[in-house]
């Protein structure tokens, strides 16, 4: 059956094309890419369980919606524009959230040097701020088993993760999920920040001021509220919009 005969399905994996590579164009914009490594991926509509992921060798500013990578579960590459494949570490952690996350619409993954400061560190990530508190009680974590080459680690990685949006890869780096990629971008966006924050404030030496748990509670339940009002279309996402609107007028390209 022809593509034509999907418009829905195709205006949706056009959208899903474009948002991905805002995406990667926008963690290079911010600083919190890491040359040719790390991967944000994105699921398709449709039964094959295919995800759009970057090609292995370029930077993030020059990802493009029309030079992502298909693939599918099992690694089987389905399109592949630029012929550079895919970074089968990204291959591995990746899939293991798509196969097991059918909520996890994009998973984003970052090396930054706060993230991988914070990933060191016995406590994780603390709730010292609106930024951190967000993520009481929805972050997990998953200690390091070396470069993310060994299959078998799936199953432990999404085990680790279970239900929660937000992973800390200790000693290694920082992961999101999001039912869109505006969700999963913005998770990441606030827990660079949170990682700045703890790191600046561990540097100054002062003594820190710990919100209560109720508190960090409370502050996460807001959080999540705005984010589901959002992903359910009952609030405009004026953040995502803003971001996209920066990026379009220095740096069109992406959406090609």
């Amino acid at each position: 059956m022809s593509s034509s005969a999907h418009p829905q399905s195709d205006a949706a994996t056009r959208r899903i094309r474009v948002d991905l590579a805002a995406a990667y164009r926008l963690i290079h914009r911010l600083g919190l890419d890491d040359s040719i490594y790390t991967h944000i991926s994105a699921r398709l509509p449709g039964p094959d369980h295919l995800f759009l992921i970057n090609p292995y060798g370029l930077r993030f500013e020059e990802v493009k919606a029309g030079n992502l990578v298909t693939v599918d579960l099992e690694g089987r590459v389905v399109d592949d524009p630029c012929g550079l494949g895919i970074n089968p570490a990204g291959f591995t952690i990746h899939s293991a959230v798509h196969a097991a996350r059918e909520d996890a619409l994009c998973v984003l993954h970052t090396h930054t040097v706060a993230g991988v400061a914070v990933s060191c560190q016995e406590e994780g990530l603390l709730p010292l701020n609106q930024w951190s508190m967000q993520f009481a009680g929805r972050l997990a974590y998953h200690d390091y088993e070396g470069i993310a080459l060994d299959l078998d680690e799936r199953q432990r990685l999404v085990a680790d993760l279970g239900d929660k949006p937000v992973m800390v890869l200790r000693n290694h780096g920082m992961l999101t999920c999001g039912r869109s990629v505006a969700e999963a971008f913005k998770l990441m966006h606030n827990l660079e920040r949170s990682c700045r924050a703890q790191v600046a404030l561990q540097a100054a030496g002062a003594p820190l001021i710990r919100p209560s748990a109720a508190v960090a509670a409370k502050t996460a339940g807001q959080y999540a509220s705005f984010y589901d009002k959002m992903e359910a279309g009952a609030l405009p996402d004026t953040e995502w919009d803003a971001f996209k609107r920066m990026l379009k007028r220095s740096d069109p390209d992406y959406e090609e």
